[in-house]
């Protein structure tokens, strides 16, 4: 079996296995005869992984929503126990990233397949595939791993309660969310699915309680509150980056569905974002 390997002062640590010994043996060979020696050693059988059931559960949960059961199997740390996992890599931190982008390309395509809105969910998937690049502990990984996970499923918990519409209505909220920094009008939409304006005016107020023009801007305005959270964009970046016809028409917007300025928003959450506290010590 194999051994670890390792020196003084924190110096990274190898992972040698069986695996490689036969790699320096065969690697003269072509990769499909390596194998074939491989498979034939007895060795090989000594390895086994563990049944795909926990692996395709955990998957469901985050799929359907159950942040709960996410929660739990985070907490339990069961992404950093290696018992049965596949070794991809002779190196422990590189073996644990290319498990997380298995697990994150397997819950991105299975949350789309559950009717996350496709840009939706490749755009995260290539958000937190590339974060990896910026760690390099497994610690660091794990909690990538855990906010990862707890990310999709709460957006999930959403889309699952209220996922009762229509193929066009679904492909509609799809070209939203991908154009979103566009003027969309209903025209636009209706011309993307082969209907008529008005019947999908109809259509889209009957299935979601809420007219298209109503739906895209409230969709623009929970883009800018992110903007305001996270961002330095100033209000008129804001309001040219989201196709608003003019800054005073973006505040407007955004007071008649937040009930606060986008100034007065950005100074609460910021505050909230970064922990600073009010007179009383109690964080706003």
């Amino acid at each position: 079996m194999g051994e670890l390997y390792g020196a003084d002062h924190g110096a990274k640590c190898v992972w040698r296995t069986d695996h490689q010994k036969w790699y320096e043996r065969g690697k003269s060979m072509g990769y499909q005869d390596e194998w074939l020696l491989l498979e034939a050693e007895d060795d090989i059988d000594e390895v086994e992984h563990r049944q795909p059931t926990e692996e395709f559960l955990f998957y469901h949960a985050v799929t359907n929503g159950d942040v709960e059961e996410v929660r739990k199997n985070c907490e339990q740390e069961r992404f950093l126990d290696s018992d049965g996992v596949g070794i991809l890599s002779r190196d422990p931190v590189t073996n644990l990233k290319y498990h997380f982008v298995i697990t994150t390309a397997m819950i991105t395509r299975m949350c789309k397949q559950k009717g996350m809105e496709l840009e939706q969910a490749f755009r995260m998937s290539d958000f937190y595939i590339q974060s990896l690049d910026d760690i390099h502990t497994l610690q660091e990984i794990r909690s990538l791993h855990d906010e990862m996970v707890l990310d999709f499923a709460e957006k999930m918990r959403k889309i699952c309660r209220s996922d009762t519409n229509s193929r066009h209505i679904n492909v509609c909220k799809e070209y939203i969310y991908s154009h979103i920094k566009e003027r969309i009008t209903v025209e636009d939409l209706a011309d993307e699915l082969g209907v008529s304006a008005s019947y999908l005016s109809r259509l889209f107020k009957k299935e979601t309680g809420d007219s298209v023009s109503g739906y895209i801007r409230r969709q623009k305005i929970d883009m800018a509150k992110n903007l305001l959270q996270y961002s330095d964009y100033s209000m008129i970046d804001i309001s040219n980056r989201l196709s608003f016809s003019s800054q005073s028409h973006f505040i407007q917007q955004f007071r008649e569905i937040v009930g606060m300025t986008p100034k007065k928003y950005r100074d609460l959450n910021q505050m909230i974002h970064w922990g600073i506290e009010t007179d009383e010590g109690a964080a706003l």
